[in-house]
């Protein structure tokens, strides 16, 4: 009798376990179904002539990425995102991997990385909590972004907690455990991560669509990069309002104060200074800008945005991109005007850029930026895409064409 009963119970152990397999089975297969499948290519020529150099860059590459996110109910949804760079031809740039060094840089090297692997979770109100490696892009990425433009982008291994994807008010916690950068998968110089202990923190509020007030505390510390290491305080307004039917004024002022942090072993303090103005008359924008990084007393103090996306400022030659990075005593000044405007089914743009030191009174060159842009059939863009540098005495001068394609499906 107790070896029958040790049966049955063994018996139903095991269907037990077995209708349980059967129900986590039945739960991945219709979070599988209800996920979705994003796939994109994006083609890229990028030409550059730079004086430094008697050869010039002519890259040619291609991006694939594969998205899948399955769903789990209404609170839970994971994603999982791989990129594939492949360089299409003779890879006659320096990618910062192949060892042509005489040749300009083009930081697009080869390879395959998981991008994006993460979980959110957003059954509290109003609210997300996503853990895992994920894109972090920041008020407008002058301090922490993803640098999309690179055909490998910046994601950040770490938690982070969104509050208020409704209403006015939202606030934003991040803690970055490591930052893996453009120039991976493969290992060399510069580094294709970095080691982090960075807390990242910003708020802001909406009151009417004229006002926007934000701040910002970003605490960033990078053991294999002390020199990237600082502490940032910082506030930002801005807005848009209409004049009439016709016009419309928009605007952002902002100003942080930084300073060394964590593992930075250099003593500073620099400021940083943003104002912008803009008006839009029908399908045309007018706008002016005057961007200040601020320099310091000692060698290499001033004002840096290490994590920034930092194409979309200076300038899309990217000639201030080292200075951004650890910053110079005699800081920058970037001031712009620019003109914008949809016609013929696309977007264009023109730039003028005055760079000056900021403390100093060197002049550090001038450069115009073009670009055109257009969309269609939902799936497919084109972009054409000019920077010219004068570097005046400053250093060389760049020049830098792109063609690009996209299909997104």
């Amino acid at each position: 009798m107790r070896a029958l009963t040790a049966v049955l119970a063994a018996t139903g152990i095991a269907m037990s376990g077995m209708a349980h397999a059967d129900k986590i089975s039945d739960t991945i297969t219709k979070a599988i179904e209800d996920g979705t499948i994003k796939l994109s290519f994006r083609y890229r020529y990028e030409f550059v002539e730079e004086d430094l150099f008697t050869e010039d860059a002519h890259a040619s590459t291609l991006k694939s990425r594969l998205s899948f996110a399955p769903r789990i109910g209404d609170d839970w949804s994971f994603l999982v995102e791989f990129d594939d760079v492949r360089h299409v031809g003779n890879d006659t740039f320096n990618d910062t991997r192949n060892g042509k060094s005489e040749r300009p840089l083009v930081a697009d090297p080869e390879g395959s990385d998981l991008n994006q692997a993460l979980i959110r979770y957003s059954g509290f109100e109003n609210t997300d909590i996503i853990l895992g490696r994920q894109r972090i892009n920041r008020f407008n990425q002058r301090y922490i972004g993803g640098v999309g433009w690179r055909q490998n982008e910046q994601t950040y291994d770490s938690i982070a907690v969104s509050f208020g994807a409704e209403g006015p008010f939202k606030a934003f916690y991040s803690y970055v455990f490591n930052v893996n950068r453009i120039f991976g998968p493969e290992r060399g110089s510069p580094a294709r991560e970095l080691d982090s202990n960075s807390h990242l923190i910003d708020a802001k509020y909406s009151f009417n669509k004229a006002l926007n007030l934000g701040g910002y505390l970003y605490f960033i510390d990078l053991d294999d990069a002390a020199s990237f290491s600082n502490r940032t305080f910082g506030i930002r307004l801005d807005g848009a309002a209409p004049l009439s039917q016709d016009f419309k004024v928009n605007y952002v002022a902002e100003y942080a104060y930084q300073e060394d942090h964590g593992s930075n072993k250099s003593k500073y303090d620099a400021d940083y200074y943003f104002i912008k103005g803009g008006l839009d008359w029908q399908q045309f924008s007018f706008y002016m800008g005057f961007e200040v990084l601020g320099g310091g007393d000692e060698v290499g103090a001033g004002f840096r945005t290490p994590l920034a996306t930092l194409h979309k400022f200076q300038g899309w030659a990217d000639r201030f991109i080292g200075r951004s990075n650890t910053g110079t005593n005699e800081g920058i000044e970037d001031l712009y005007v620019g003109l914008s405007a949809k016609l013929i089914g696309g977007k264009f743009q023109l730039i003028y850029h005055d760079y000056n030191e900021e403390n100093g009174s060197g002049n550090l060159g001038k450069e115009w930026n073009a670009s055109a842009n257009w969309s269609f059939a939902k799936h497919y863009g084109v972009l054409i895409k000019f920077a010219s540098y004068d570097a005046d005495e400053f250093s060389e001068d760049i020049t830098k064409f792109w063609i690009q394609l996209t299909a997104a499906f």
